[in-house]
Order: C-alpha cells, then structure tokens, then sequence
C-alpha cells in the first residue's frame, strides 16, 4: 500500500529562481515524475517484536552458525562458542607455545610486584594479590575470546573497592569482617557481570562515556598517587579518607613522622620506575624495560633492606607470607546480615568499572591485530573468573591495560601467556614466598604510583576542549569530583553527566533549516553549506531525531518558532510570503503516538494560518505508523507525504503557482 500522490507531468527541475511578478518559486528544464511513498510489508505483532528484540539483543546474529549444520556440528560449534580454547586449541602449535611463553614469563614479572601492590590499595593482605593473579587467568584462558588480554587485579577497582568498604569496616580492627566483604562483593560482581553477558545487556556498560571514563581515572590516579605518600614519607597515622584535601591535611599535619630512610628509598626507586617508563614510551621496542622495572626494584630493594636491615632504621617491609596456592574462601561469602547491601552495591560498582575495563583493553588490542573481540562472551568470561575466584580468596579481577600491553609488545599469540603467567605466580607462591618478607612497603607505594600514572591523560582532555566543549566538562567535572568529594561520588556524577548528556539529545534534538545547492536537486543544512540557498515561499527544516513523547512538545514549539522567524525575515526583506513547511524526515527513525499526536496538532496550527505542512523522506517504521493511526493519515492526506524533499517542493511548487 502507498501513498496516492498524484503524478505531476512536465514538472520543472527543483532547483528554483524567483520570478519578477509571482511569489511562488517556478522549476524549469527537466520534468521531475512523483513518486508514491511505499508502505513496508505488513508484520503480525510477534514478528515486529521477534525483529525489535533480535535488533536490541542479538545484533551480531550468534546463531547463524548453526543453520544447516548437522547435530554433532553443531554441538562442536556450541563448545568453539560457549569456550573459546576449543576454537584455536587444535591448531596450536610448538612456535606459537614459544611466543606465550615469552609473553607470559614477561607479564608475570610485572603481574607479581603488581598484585601485591594493588591488594595493599584494597587494604587487602598482599598475598591475596598473589591468590588474584592466579585463578583468574587461568579461567579466563578457558573463556575469553582476547588472545592479549592479560587478566589480573587493577588499580581503579582496587582503589574503588577499598575505599567503599573502609568508610563503614576497618580493615585493621576488622580484618575477618573486611575480608568476607571483599571476597562477596567481588562474588557480586561477577554475577553482575556475567548477567549482562548471559543476557546480552552490554549496552548497560556504555552509559559510561569515554570522556566521563577519561576523568574519573585522571582523578583517581592522582588520588592513588597521593594516598601512597604515606608509604613513600613512612607516615604511620593517616587519614581513611580519599579526598584530596584530607589526604594533604594529613600528609602535612604529620610532618613530625616523615622519615627520611624511608623517603630516600622511596622516591629512588620511584625515579627508577617513571625512567624505565618513559624509555619504554618513547622507543616501543624496549617495552621490556618498564616490564621488568617493577620486580628488578622489588629484588633490588629487598637486597637492600636485608643487608643493612632496613627494619630498624625505621623502613617497615612485608613481613611474613604464607607460602602455598589459594584457599578456599567460599564459606567467608557474607550473604546475610547489615553489610549484605554494602557488599552488594561494592560489587556492581567495581563490576562495572572492571568490566568497562577489561572489555575496552581487549577490543584496542584485537583491532590492532584485525580480530573480533565478542563483548557478551567476555562479560560472562570475567563474571565466571571473579565468582570462581571469590570462592578461592580472590578479589575483582579484569583485564589490565600495561600488562596487556606488555603481554601485547612481548608477542603473546593466543591465551595460553595468561596460563604461563598463572604458573609462574603459582611457583613464586609455592616457594618464593619467604623471600618477600624483606621487601619494603615503600617499594610497593612506588610500583603503584608509576603504574597509575599513565591514566592521567592530558592530551586527550585537551583534545576534547577543542572538539566538543560539553564532553570536555563532564570530563571535568568527574575528574574534580574525584578529586575534592570522593571516588564513588566521582563515579555517580560521571554517570549523571552522562545520562544527562543522552536526556539532554533526546529532549532537545537538533533542527535545521535546509537550502538548494544552486544547480542541482540537493537540500543541505544552510549553516553548513553557505552556497545553499532558500527557496521562496517554504522553509524546509530537518528533524534530526526520533520523535517521541520527551522531545515532541519541544519539537512543536520549536518548528513554530521558526515559522515566526521565516515570516518576519520575509516581512522585513520583502520577499515571497511564506506558503509551505517541509520536514524532512529522513534522521527520524521512529516516532511514538505522543509524536503523532503533536505532528496532528501542527498541522492543525498550520493550517488555521493558511501554512500547508508536508513531510518528505519518511523512513518504513514511520509511514508505517501515521498510516496505523487514522486520524493522523486522513489529516495530512496523500498530497501531504513525499519521497524526498526535491518531489515535495516540485508538487506544491506546481498547486501554488495555479492558486489563486
């Protein structure tokens, strides 16, 4: 079915001059046929909704391999799916074996000092670090789809987790407490995660916006680095707080306890670090350098420490670590008392960022060797490896960009360097234990602050300034947040920002007024193209966005106002009257009956001033429903939809010359 215009014979071209005694603009030369604007094919209701979910749910079709494949095909295909180790394992071979084990020996040297340093951000016991490194990776070498992807604890949602627990548990006092908290939120987590996988509702991580993202770590980081001061000063009374302002209170309200062994050590190794770091940066060939940085200065200053027995000159270390793999922890899961909804809401938090995390590592690294990264299988892979590590005194645990970058420049192939780093962590925690008991806490305040210090990125928030002023601001805006209220306050607003940002197109959608491109049948936005020009008696707008009930009202009172506009600039340079509004349709992709309803009432308030409204480039979905509702469709009529704007302005170009 389809709209009935009638054909216009021996229509002129669109493109228009004015002549010197009519109003209405007259198209020469080429006649232009009307074409009738076609219904979509008619859809029962569990079609249209089998198509809307399959859109919104299934974009990427995962089923499609299965169609004509015979049942033990298919079931090899549903095991290469559900467990992507089956669908490179067999052709894995003794050179790509060489390559992951390279790569994984060289994460690993980065993945032990690391682990250790980030469970200590968690106000966790080191050795769980050590436990974080282990399990996990060797889960996800099983069910993540990255071959780079280098997985293990990270600084955000280590800092976010612990600072999140401490303001209500002291780790300290209640270190029992505290670590039934740690191990549920992080079992949370991973149910969390793994549900959006299951359920294909990834698109949930998006509302946190690269710009927000770009903020909040800049915060944190710096946040990070200055809580670190108190290992790098030796200071023993600290704040619990994470804001900036507390924390520098605290740093320089406890001068008395600076100790200068301790900051001498410190701020060496910490040169030592941000040097390898920057050779590293600048010649990418020599990448292992920053790799081996951090476990040369553990070795080296445990050396130290040991020789000249750091411990009483006032240099506290590690102390003592229990030697053996993980213990189970299953029984500490805390599901039932006054800290359920602490733990609960923790782990969404930290699921969240680790996943917005791990998955945005994995897919930079899979573009840059040409592979798909699935998001739904690696929202389920990380939520499977943090419940399976919760149950074996494990926290949250993702991706890692340097150690996936290290795992990437030292040519891992395949997943198998995360189950060679895995192994390496199990011998150092089999027997290499004992030697850690004389590394110092100060050397683990170093490693984070030269690990953190790579997410305060400058360069792109300036880049941001200068193409898009909004995202720069709620960049800003999560950044300082961070920094003078808290992380989790940090967090929200850069979600508020961001939801605020998405209310705020969908309310308010943008319209333009479009002009001819002198010589041909084009409509351009005439902000954009200063050569296009106006066609005498209509004022074509373009609606560059769904219609629906948040943005209609806003919609109606904004096309009258440019019909305000178009008559007064027609009043006070002369010009032809205004005759005819059309709206370009074509950026509107649907529309809801509220947006039907205020199409009917414009066109209502239109015609009461003598002002013919049209629509052109009407996507299916649309035309689909205007003719689903009667009323609208008997009110415009079918003289009142077009094809395309060059029809819509050549048939009531044609009606307004012979009027009257």
């Amino acid at each position: 079915m389809g709209v009935s215009s009638n054909k216009v014979e021996s229509l002129p071209n669109t493109t228009p001059y004015l002549e010197s005694d009519t109003s209405i603009s007259i198209l020469t030369t080429q006649p232009l046929e009307i074409h009738k604007v076609s219904l979509p094919p008619n859809k029962t209701t569990f079609q249209s909704i089998k198509q809307r979910l399959g859109e919104v749910f299934f974009p990427d079709d995962p089923l499609h391999q299965f169609k004509d494949q015979s049942p033990f095909k298919k079931l090899i295909l549903a095991l290469q799916y559900l467990f992507p180790i089956f669908l490179w394992g067999p052709d894995y071979t003794l050179k790509l074996f060489k390559s992951d084990v390279v790569s994984g020996l060289t994460i690993a040297s980065l993945a032990i000092p690391q682990g250790i340093s980030y469970a200590k951000l968690a106000n966790l016991p080191p050795i769980i670090g050590l436990y974080s490194s282990f399990v996990p990776p060797l889960i996800y070498a099983v069910l993540g789809s990255s071959r780079d992807l280098a997985v293990g604890p990270v600084s955000i949602a280590s800092l976010v987790m612990g600072s999140m627990l401490r303001e209500v548990v002291s780790p300290d006092q209640d270190t029992v407490l505290y670590l039934q908290l740690a191990f549920t939120a992080t079992f949370f987590a991973g149910v969390f995660q793994a549900s959006l996988g299951l359920l294909r509702l990834g698109f949930v991580v998006d509302f946190l916006s690269k710009p927000t993202l770009i903020g909040f770590m800049g915060g944190a980081a710096i946040i990070v680095s200055l809580q670190q001061l108190k290992g790098l000063l030796g200071i023993t009374h600290f704040t619990t707080k994470m804001g900036f302002v507390p924390v520098m209170e605290s740093v320089f309200g406890e001068t008395s306890e600076w100790a200068w062994q301790t900051i001498l050590m410190g701020f060496s190794f910490l040169v030592l670090l941000l040097l390898a770091r920057h050779i590293s940066m600048r010649k990418p060939k020599l990448f292992w350098i920053s790799a081996a940085a951090p476990l040369t200065s553990v070795i080296l200053s445990t050396t130290i420490s040991f020789i000249f027995k750091a411990q009483k000159h006032g240099i506290k270390t590690i102390g003592h670590l229990e030697k053996g793999l993980n213990p189970p922890s299953a029984n500490l899961l805390y599901f039932s008392g006054s800290y359920l909804s602490l733990a609960i809401k923790t782990g969404i938090i930290t699921g969240i960022l680790a996943l917005t995390e791990g998955i945005a590592v994995g897919r930079t690294f899979a573009s840059l060797k040409n592979y798909q990264v699935d998001g739904n299988k690696e929202m389920m892979a990380i939520g499977i490896m943090n419940m399976a590590g919760s149950c074996s005194s494990c926290y949250v645990t993702t991706g890692s960009f340097s150690r996936s970058a290290v795992n990437y420049n030292a040519g891992a192939q395949t997943a198998v360097s995360n189950i060679v780093m895995a192994s390496a962590v199990m011998f150092t925690m089999l027997f290499l234990m004992p030697l850690f008991y004389y590394t110092p806490n100060v050397i683990l305040s170093a490693i984070i602050i030269s690990a953190v210090i790579g997410l305060i990125d400058f360069q792109t928030a300036l880049k941001l300034w200068k193409v898009d002023k909004l995202d720069f601001l709620a960049c800003m805006c999560a950044f300082f947040g961070v920094l003078f209220i808290s992380v989790q306050m940090g967090l929200l607003i850069a979600v508020g920002i961001s939801m605020f940002r998405i209310l705020l197109q969908v309310t308010r959608p943008n319209t333009v007024i479009l002009g001819n491109i002198p010589g041909t049948q084009s409509y351009r936005n005439m902000g954009q193209y200063r050569e296009a020009r106006r066609v005498p008696s209509f004022l074509i707008l373009s609606i560059e966005s769904p219609i629906y009930f948040t943005n209609c009202m806003y919609l109606q009172e904004r096309i009258m106002r440019w019909v305000r506009e178009e008559e007064e600039r027609t009043i006070r340079l002369k010009e032809c009257t205004l005759k005819c509004i059309v709206l370009d349709m074509a950026a509107v992709t649907a529309v809801d009956t509220s947006g039907m309803e205020a199409l009917s009432e414009l066109k209502k308030a239109l015609d009461k001033r003598s002002l013919q409204l049209v629509l052109a480039n009407p996507v299916g979905d649309v035309i689909e429903k205007l003719n689903r509702s009667e009323k609208t469709w008997e009110l415009f009529g079918s003289d009142s939809i077009y094809m395309n704007v060059e029809e819509a302005v050549a048939a009531v170009s044609s009606l307004l010359k012979y009027q009257p």
